[in-house]
């Protein structure tokens, strides 16, 4: 995949004219064959109010502002394979939020279909506020997610904006890049993949990986540059008897071997702990096969067994997404087969309607919706109606809902069946109270138990697919606070959530008539200023947690009497100022200022801070600060496995941060060692740290196996410098075979 990097801007106006003129036509072109009648003309009006309205503006990068939304309607069309609607909106998609211009005008204009999708990007664009308070980030990703809902196009629209401005975000400072960055894995490369757009996912997340640790990046990208000669020599040999024996056939097709996306060697080389070198999947070998609608589920199976005629298959490593396909649409034949020299190669076999739906996704199913309902649609269908089911609960508004809806997009799927035969699809690790729920929310707020294969099972049992279950209830059954540990839908968790609140703000009726008499008795009127400020002194977010305090007795309602009354109002009483907030608001202050650097080390005497359990940095780590409410400013690793999700909701809290040199402190790290077991391998160790490097070694535990050892070592180190040099020293001695700096655990 080819990575666009920003080069130095410098065209005069004529140029400037020539390149917009230019990328204009280029997007009509791609349009050819989708314009009717009246079509050119509201393309040529849409381009005219956007090059008017954005005329004084300019990106980063220096280039006219145009040339965005010219951009982004050309990825909606060449790479989405949307249409004209869409063009237009993609064309005028910052109109409204950058300029004068209104809905209204745009209705006037174009129409309602268009300026509802316009309304939609919009609201979007203010999603993910630096400044906003994430309650309300959350509701406004609700609001986008029903648009989707209702018409995908606002989110297929994004997505290209989106896409565009990653490819050209090298331009932005370091904070911006690393804020988007991290959005973009959050909520982006996600909703990308649920819609089927794998393309478009794997160039979001190679991308955000460009920016979030590019060091990482540019060696995975040197290390496919380097070994892509050999790579093309193995692929063409491997392809060579397959492409012969399908020519044979007379089969009409396309056979060719792509490189994995870098995220995902990436992945692999963090998940199963293995070099670049030892990541055997580099690349993957697509069959596309062009047959009728009848006959590709049949052509696709003698593919298959055509490659495995020459091959030996990996029979757990079959995977059938043509007989069922995924939640998202995605139909494909995936198998990993045993290739010269050793190397397991993946081999990936699709028809053409197939492979349009692999990679146009959502907007792919539109086009073959004209046709006869097929089951993949019906899927996608079912996903966006369920999607709508959550949306409309009124209790979905916290950032809970982001979190749980983020599972739900990004899990594998695994295959339920009911007692008569019916297929649910469920992300995995789901449990039978997650079935239930996913049937009807009744269903689940009645469910005792459950029978898995005719054999009877807590609610909490693991789903596994292909299993079939059968759902028991009670009238008298009730959902309880502990079912929200082990159910995994954001389905489930809301209808619990619901639940649980109205069986709250039942018991909170009582607490409210209690808090009214007491206020009559003390001649206070209930209003809303008193009741606001009953909750800050009982610390309680809101009136119904109060009312439930008070009826169940946790709160006691005589200490109303301490706080202050002036004309029939109160207010808090006056209390001490405690020193421990300080570090919270100098550190927010900070945050608010942008350039400003907190330099940790030197000023460590000025500023409290606390070095992130979740991912141990160590000065020479890539770092940020971020303002917790609690423990004052925590220093997080950019790569660390809770920075996406920091970065991407709490950008207000973030501060820009540096290490200063300093010698005189120490931080403890870890690193995991792995050899083969040798008499006296624990003193060669030992004597690497503690006599060569003269370091503190903490602890070190190793285990042996079968004449392997796996060992972990907590040092202390001055930076990363010594770290690196450990791993290198440690790295030479005989038998050690690999040494990895110990995983972040996520908190």
């Amino acid at each position: 995949m080819e990575i666009v990097t920003t080069a130095i801007y410098n065209k005069n106006d004529e140029e400037e004219k020539k390149l917009i003129l230019r990328e204009y036509r280029a997007l009509l072109r791609a349009l050819k064959h989708r314009i009717k009648k009246g079509d050119k003309r509201l393309i040529r009006r849409a381009f005219e109010i956007s090059v008017d309205a954005h005329k004084d503006m300019r990106r980063k990068s220096g280039e006219p502002y145009i040339l965005h939304p010219l951009a982004v309607a050309r990825i909606v069309v060449e790479e989405i394979g949307l249409g004209v609607t869409s063009s237009i909106c993609a064309l005028l998609h910052d109109v409204v939020e950058d300029t004068e211009i209104t809905l209204e005008d745009i209705e006037r204009e174009f129409g309602e279909k268009y300026s509802k999708i316009i309304d939609g990007l919009t609201k979007i664009s203010n999603v993910v506020d630096l400044k906003a308070d994430t309650t309300v980030q959350a509701e406004n990703f609700r609001k986008i997610l029903l648009t989707l809902a209702d018409d995908p196009r606002v989110i297929l629209i994004k997505l290209a904006d989106r896409l565009h401005n990653m490819r050209t975000l090298g331009s932005m400072n370091r904070e911006k890049q690393l804020k988007i960055a991290s959005e973009t894995t959050y909520i982006y490369s996600p909703l990308a993949h649920r819609l089927g757009l794998y393309e478009i996912k794997s160039e979001l997340e190679d991308l955000s990986l460009k920016y979030t640790q590019p060091e990482v990046y540019m060696e995975i990208a040197k290390g496919l540059k380097e070994t892509k000669r050999d790579r093309t020599r193995y692929i063409n040999d491997f392809i060579r008897p397959i492409k012969e024996e399908l020519q044979a056939l007379d089969f009409d097709f396309e056979i060719y071997g792509r490189p994995k996306a870098i995220h995902s060697i990436w992945n692999k080389m963090r998940t199963k702990h293995v070099s670049f070198e030892e990541v055997y999947d580099l690349f993957a070998i697509r069959v596309i096969v062009k047959t009728t609608a009848e006959r590709e589920k049949e052509d696709c199976w003698k593919v298959y067994s055509i490659v495995t005629n020459f091959y030996r298959p990996s029979p757990e490593r079959l995977r059938d997404w043509i007989s069922v396909p995924k939640g998202n649409g995605y139909e494909a034949l995936h198998t990993t087969v045993m290739g010269k020299g050793g190397r397991w190669v993946e081999v990936q076999v699709r028809s053409d309607r197939m492979n349009e739906i692999a990679e146009k996704g959502l907007a792919a199913h539109w086009k073959y919706k004209e046709g006869a309902a097929s089951t993949q649609e019906s899927k996608l269908d079912a996903w966006l109606h369920h999607l709508r089911d959550i949306l409309n609960n009124p209790d979905t508004d916290t950032l809970d809902f982001l979190q749980d809806f983020k599972l739900d997009l990004f899990t594998e799927e695994i295959y339920i069946y009911t007692p008569k035969g019916e297929m649910r699809v469920l992300p995995k690790g789901a449990t039978a109270l997650d079935f239930a729920f996913d049937i009807h929310s009744e269903l689940g707020a009645k469910c005792i138990g459950a029978k898995v294969n005719y054999r009877l099972v807590p609610l909490s049992y693991k789903l596994k697919s292909g299993d079939q279950v059968e759902i028991i209830t009670s009238q008298k059954q009730k959902p309880s606070e502990d079912w929200l540990s082990f159910v995994t839908t954001a389905k489930a968790k809301s209808r619990i959530k619901y639940y649980l609140k109205e069986e709250k703000r039942t018991i909170a009726e009582d607490g409210k008539a209690m808090v009214q008499r007491k206020l009559e008795h003390m001649k206070i009127p209930a209003s809303p200023h008193n009741l606001n400020e009953l909750c800050l002194y009982f610390k309680k977010p809101s009136l119904l947690d109060l009312y439930y305090g008070v009826a169940v007795g946790s709160i006691d309602l005589k200490h109303i009497k301490e706080l202050t009354v002036i004309a029939d109002k109160l207010h808090q009483p006056v209390k001490e100022q405690k020193s421990e907030p300080k570090v919270y608001e100098e550190g927010k202050q900070k945050a608010g200022k942008g350039p400003e650097l907190i330099i940790f080390g030197e000023s460590s005497d000025k500023i409290k801070y606390k070095l992130a359990q979740c991912c141990q940095p160590i000065p020479g780590d890539d770092v940020f600060g971020f303002v917790t409410s609690g423990e004052g400013l925590k220093v997080h690793r950019t790569d660390c496995p809770n920075a996406a999700q920091l970065l991407a909701h709490y950008g207000h809290r973030v501060v820009k941060t540096k290490w200063a040199k300093n010698k005189e402190i120490s931080f403890l790290t870890g690193v995991r060692i792995l050899g083969l077991d040798e008499v006296g391998m624990i003193q060669k160790i030992t004597n690497v740290i503690s006599s060569d490097l003269n370091m503190n070694m903490r602890s070190i535990s190793i285990e042996t196996k079968d004449g392997v050892f796996d060992g972990t070592i907590m040092v202390y180190v001055h930076d990363r410098e010594e770290l690196d040099v450990l791993c290198q020293k440690l790295s030479a001695v005989d038998g050690v075979n690999k040494i990895v700096r110990l995983e972040a655990q996520e908190e």
